[in-house]
Formats: C-alpha cells, sequence, structure tokens
C-alpha cells in the first residue's frame, strides 16, 4: 500500500504511472503521448520542488489506481485510461502548487478524452 501523502509522493507516482503507460502502448502514438506527459511532470516536480509546502496530503493511495496491463483489448484500453483519468481527478484538487495542478488538470483530461 503507497500512501500519495505528499507532492513528491503524487508527482513521482504520476511519472512512474505515464512510464507504464509509454510500456504498455510501446509502438503507438499514444506511448509518445504518454512520454510527453512524463517529461512535463518531471520538468514539473523539479522546478517546483522550492516552492512546495510540506503541509501532508490525506485520502490518497496508490492502490485505488490499479491497472490491468495485461489486458491490452480495447476495453482494457479503456479501463487503463479511466484509471488514469480517476488519478488526475483525485490528485490535482489537493496539490496547492498551480502551475503543477493544472498540468495534472490537464493530464486527467487527456486521458479522459482517451478512455471514451
Amino acid at each position: 500500500m503507497t500512501s500519495l501523502n505528499t507532492f513528491g509522493a503524487i508527482l513521482t507516482y504520476a511519472i512512474e504511472l505515464e512510464a507504464r503507460l509509454a510500456a504498455y502502448y510501446q509502438g503507438s502514438s499514444r506511448a509518445a503521448d504518454a512520454e510527453k506527459r512524463r517529461g512535463k511532470l518531471e520538468r514539473s516536480r523539479r522546478e517546483n520542488v522550492l516552492e512546495i509546502t510540506l503541509e501532508a496530503i490525506d485520502g490518497l493511495d496508490a492502490a485505488n489506481y490499479a491497472m490491468n496491463l495485461d489486458d491490452r483489448s480495447e476495453a482494457g484500453q479503456r479501463a487503463v485510461e479511466q484509471v488514469a483519468a480517476r488519478f488526475y481527478a483525485d490528485v490535482a484538487p489537493k496539490i496547492n502548487v498551480r502551475e503543477a495542478q493544472r498540468l495534472l488538470e490537464k493530464c486527467g483530461k487527456e486521458h479522459s478524452a482517451l478512455a471514451g
């Protein structure tokens, strides 16, 4: 059980999520999109580290965002995108750095669009 209780933990999880999705979609445009999101999240983590307050974040657990990356069917891909969209929808409002919050919201919208 991984607790997502800090800005750093959330961004690290988001970066890892996008890396897993890039591997899942290997060879497609969705993989390239996941890599772009991962790069933006990494940059945000680096740039905003000084602005972070060490305020704890409650109510988030990585176990709530488990994905079946073995199912490559259309339904499986929709399910993966729905989980990713839900993760971003849940974490974005909890981030107190506006620039990072906007980036997380944008990632969520991109996943929502893919979930159809």
